[in-house]
């Protein structure tokens, strides 16, 4: 099983980074995202959150890619909704290049 563990920033707004948990919490994420992210090969995904940094651990399928999941996502008019309504409480890291939301981030340990 492959690992992939991404980061993105929340608009520094406490009001902001409720209403976006209360978007996640259990039974208010859109069924056609879960559906989207499972039918990807994401057997499990957690996001993480201190102050307004998000850190996501993805445990996927060997042939999982992120290209081909976000050529998915780009077809899919409920996600790309979904993605519309998650930028009103979300920014792109400093570093982030152009158009990417989450970043994947670099293992620099491991015991």
């Amino acid at each position: 099983m492959k690992r992939y563990c991404l980061s993105c920033d929340l608009k520094d707004d406490p009001a902001l980074i409720e209403e976006y948990k209360r978007y996640h919490e259990p039974g208010n994420i859109w069924p056609e995202i879960t559906r989207s992210i499972k039918d990807a090969g994401i057997i499990d995904m957690q996001i993480y959150l201190t102050g307004n940094r998000m850190f996501m651990i993805m445990e996927v399928e060997e042939s999982f890619e992120l290209k081909q999941k976000a050529e998915m996502d780009a077809a899919n008019p409920r996600v790309q909704q979904w993605e519309q309504l998650m930028w009103k409480f979300q920014q792109a890291l400093p570093w982030a290049k152009k158009g990417e939301k989450w970043v994947p981030m670099e293992k620099v340990f491991q015991l």
